[in-house]
């Protein structure tokens, strides 16, 4: 054989070597992936999210006023260029505020959210891997939890916990959030406890805890980050609104949800008040709504993908 035959064969290989490693099959999470960087609306909304996040918490530290200061020379002021978004009738910067409300929200949101997932995941798969007893009872306290309005409990409860801190507020929201979550993972278990992968772990010993972490949970992971991404859009509502009625975070602590309730009466005269914080909290959960439905559709294809 010639030097170019030679020469003509491995570059033939090569070739056929490529193709072979471009067709190979993509992962899951590689073909999720793939779908998503096609979405527009999840670069759009991801990197709203990471804008506004970088906002919230650089902001602050290059910006001279904070929440506590007051310019009694500057009170009820609409925007300038000392005070980008107005001031208060007290002479506090609104700029300071919204960025300090935006941390809190954000905060609650991306804890509680996901930490409802968590609860949902864990109570709703021991309850459908189990079942039995456990999952009359674990079904007994969800129907309770889902018929009790969990606003006007906390309603109830508030005066119990008002000097308490905004922490309170947050897992109060995660531990009203998984009950519809953990019936659909309770459902998605009972048709998963019985497949040969299950069964075989269950031969071999393994225990309830480990299949349900290995075995189980694994399984339902698409379904579960979909949840939590939504649950962040859900926990902020949550907390904007308990907030906006008093029940929620309080002075001298600011949220989204305080500041619009200090702004409603002055909705018309100075509206700079309330819309600057309206604008962001609508902002916020917009670009988070488009990553959970940018989610949803890479991970359920028939679920919408044509829409892009």
């Amino acid at each position: 054989m010639s030097v170019m035959q030679e020469k003509a064969l491995e570059e033939g290989l090569e070739s056929v070597s490529d193709v072979t490693k471009t067709r190979r099959p993509l992962s899951r999470a590689g073909l999720v992936w793939h779908r998503l960087r096609r979405m527009p609306r999840f670069w759009i909304g991801a990197s709203v999210v990471v804008l506004v996040i970088l906002w919230a918490f650089v902001g602050p530290l290059v910006y001279p006023w904070s929440i506590s200061d007051r310019d009694v020379l500057n009170m009820g002021m609409g925007p300038t260029m000392i005070h980008w978004f107005g001031t208060n009738s007290i002479g506090q910067d609104i700029y300071a505020q919204t960025l300090a409300g935006l941390q809190k929200s954000l905060i609650i949101g991306l804890v509680a959210g996901p930490t409802a997932t968590v609860i949902a995941a864990t109570v709703g798969s021991a309850s459908g891997y189990i079942g039995g007893w456990f999952d009359r009872i674990v079904q007994w306290i969800i129907l309770l939890l889902l018929v009790i309005p969990a606003f006007f409990l906390f309603i109830l409860l508030s005066p119990l916990i008002k000097g308490l801190s905004w922490v309170v507020l947050m897992f109060y929201i995660a531990l009203f959030s998984w009950m519809i979550m953990a019936q659909v993972v309770r459902s998605q278990t009972r048709s998963l406890r019985n497949r040969d992968f299950v069964r075989a772990a269950r031969y071999m010993g393994m225990p309830t805890r480990t299949i349900l972490s290995r075995h189980i949970i694994p399984n339902m992971a698409s379904l579960l980050i979909i949840d939590a991404t939504l649950g962040v859009v859900t926990a902020i509502m949550a907390e904007t609104s308990l907030s906006y009625f008093g029940f929620g975070i309080q002075k001298p602590d600011v949220s989204l949800g305080t500041l619009l309730a200090d702004g409603t009466a002055a909705a018309v005269t100075r509206p700079w008040l309330f819309v600057f914080p309206a604008f962001v909290l609508i902002i916020l959960l917009f670009a988070i709504s488009l990553v959970g439905d940018a989610l949803r559709d890479a991970i359920d294809p028939t679920s919408g993908m044509n829409r892009d």
